[in-house]
């Protein structure tokens, strides 16, 4: 698989609300990142090779204990990042896989504590916090529950929007299965009718528009400029180019997690894309293939491509 087949260029744009993106003006800034490094330190690492791997028992265990600890890799996931947002703001974040977009969202949701820098928000980001209490093995109708109270709901609240909670996920009868039934695009839609039931400050949404059709996107981007009349902000992670440009007023690239570009939600895709066919272009050229991934294609035939 190539760089190109992480980024979805080519969604259907028909599938698209054509409705421009709503601007909801503000000077308050909603949230603060600055200079932030998050990093990860990865104890050692199992060994790859053929065969089954050994068995130790308890007394190969006892003896282990005593020997040199393996090494530690710290991995550094998040890289000086630093920038503002405002009220009312929907912001795209782009990036290859493994760029640090996600563990962005997780650090400014307080998930993950910074290694440096800082994080300041006004409200509460909401998406995450959702996810973190969900519980696979209770039903949809539990984890509704057990969501909106997390946000700050009151069960009164809750049954008022148990329904339409419900009905924005679409998943039906479902709702009367336990969580670790549904499928991934199924869960994705729970959690975010969930966390936007409530109109948090900050609305976070990672890849979870990549799992409904075009009416889910539609009532999703409805849903995104209501939290952002009320003052909110959004964040939405995605590798559709077009997503992204139909939905946000700014947007991030980052790229091994180190923002690169800050800016026109056109501009920035624009560049970004480049960025990736480039990369990809380079890689089959230093593998000896042909954009339509044949190694050595017109090289060696002593032959003339002319058609006669």
């Amino acid at each position: 698989m190539t760089d190109v087949d992480e980024v979805d260029f080519e969604i259907d744009k028909d599938e698209l609300d054509d409705t421009p993106v709503l601007e909801v003006p503000s000077d308050q800034l909603s949230l603060l990142v600055n200079d932030l490094h998050v990093s990860y330190r990865v104890f050692g690492a199992k060994k790859v090779g053929h065969g089954a791997g050994r068995e130790w028992g308890v007394l190969d265990r006892l003896v282990r204990r005593g020997a040199r600890q393996p090494p530690v890799r710290e991995v550094k996931a998040v890289r000086g990042i630093t920038f503002a947002a405002k009220h009312g703001e929907a912001i795209g974040i782009i990036g290859m896989n493994g760029s640090g977009k996600s563990t962005l969202l997780r650090a400014i949701a307080g998930l993950i504590p910074p290694a440096a820098g800082t994080v300041h928000v006004a409200g509460n980001p909401s998406l995450l916090g959702v996810n973190a209490v969900l519980m696979k093995d209770l039903t949809g109708e539990r984890n509704i529950m057990i969501g909106a109270l997390a946000l700050g709901l009151t069960k009164k609240q809750v049954r008022e929007r148990y329904q339409e909670i419900v009905d924005f996920a679409e998943i039906g009868d479902f709702v009367n299965l336990p969580m670790k039934t549904y499928s991934s695009g199924m869960g994705a839609r729970l959690r975010f009718s969930i966390s936007a039931s409530a109109v948090p400050d900050i609305l976070m949404i990672d890849e979870a528009l990549a799992t409904g059709d075009a009416a889910f996107r539609a009532k999703s981007k409805a849903k995104m400029d209501e939290v952002r009349q009320s003052a909110g902000t959004v964040f939405l992670v995605s590798h559709s180019l077009a997503t992204i440009q139909s939905m946000c007023t700014r947007v991030l690239w980052v790229h091994e997690g180190r923002l690169v570009m800050d800016g026109d939600p056109k501009q920035v895709c624009v560049a970004y894309r480049d960025f990736v066919h480039a990369r990809t272009a380079y890689k089959l050229a230093a593998a000896g293939k042909s954009p339509g991934g044949k190694k050595g294609a017109g090289k060696g035939t002593g032959k003339s491509a002319t058609k006669r």
